[in-house]
């Protein structure tokens, strides 16, 4: 609502004004124009201060805080990952809160417990083979576990187990039209 409205719908219920078509209704007029230019200033600033709300400088800005930027692209999802990233602290080295960081950065790995001490290993349940941007997701995983720990990095590739699993012939795939980087994405780990 411009802040125009907003005066005269305030102003209305006295009816001691004449609001529309009148000097009184221009001068509310003018003045509301004036004032819609920091009410919209403020109303940017108010959104972009909270994490919870920002969606473009305001992330921008926490972003800058940390020592690495998150693997997301949406608002949403850099909002999650800012939070998540945010939330690191003294006591999130259990393995429950190790993967809900994880997840939180949008790093699509799973963290798990070896019978070696102070190894673990991370796997990528929903991507066969390497992850795309593997490198940035290696670092911020090294960030996020303790450093004590050896990290032991499990990948997975499509067999033809699966797909028989998945498909019933192989016509049933060819009719999809998918490359086998598609066809991959469809059959998923089970871990």
């Amino acid at each position: 609502m411009s802040c125009a409205r907003y005066l005269k719908e305030m102003l209305a219920p006295l009816r001691v004004y004449r609001l529309e078509g009148t000097l009184n209704g221009a001068e509310l007029e003018s003045i509301g124009m004036a004032l819609d230019g920091p009410a919209g200033a403020l109303e940017e600033l108010e959104r972009e201060m909270l994490l919870t709300t920002a969606e473009s400088w305001g992330l921008d800005q926490i972003e800058s805080l940390l020592r690495r930027r998150p693997v997301a692209q949406t608002p949403q999802d850099r909002r999650e990952a800012l939070a998540a990233l945010l939330r690191i602290g003294g006591d999130s080295f259990t393995l429950a809160a190790i993967n809900d960081n994880l997840r939180g950065c949008g790093v699509n790995a799973v963290v798990s417990e070896t019978d070696t001490p102070g190894t673990v290993e991370v796997r990528f349940p929903d991507v066969p083979g390497i992850p795309d941007g593997f490198d940035e997701i290696r670092e911020i995983l090294e960030d996020i576990l303790p450093c004590h720990l050896l990290i032991r990095y499990v990948y997975w590739y499509i067999t033809w187990k699966m797909l028989e699993e998945r498909f019933s012939c192989w016509g049933e795939i060819e009719a999809m039209g998918l490359s086998w980087g598609e066809l991959e994405k469809l059959v998923k780990e089970e871990i």
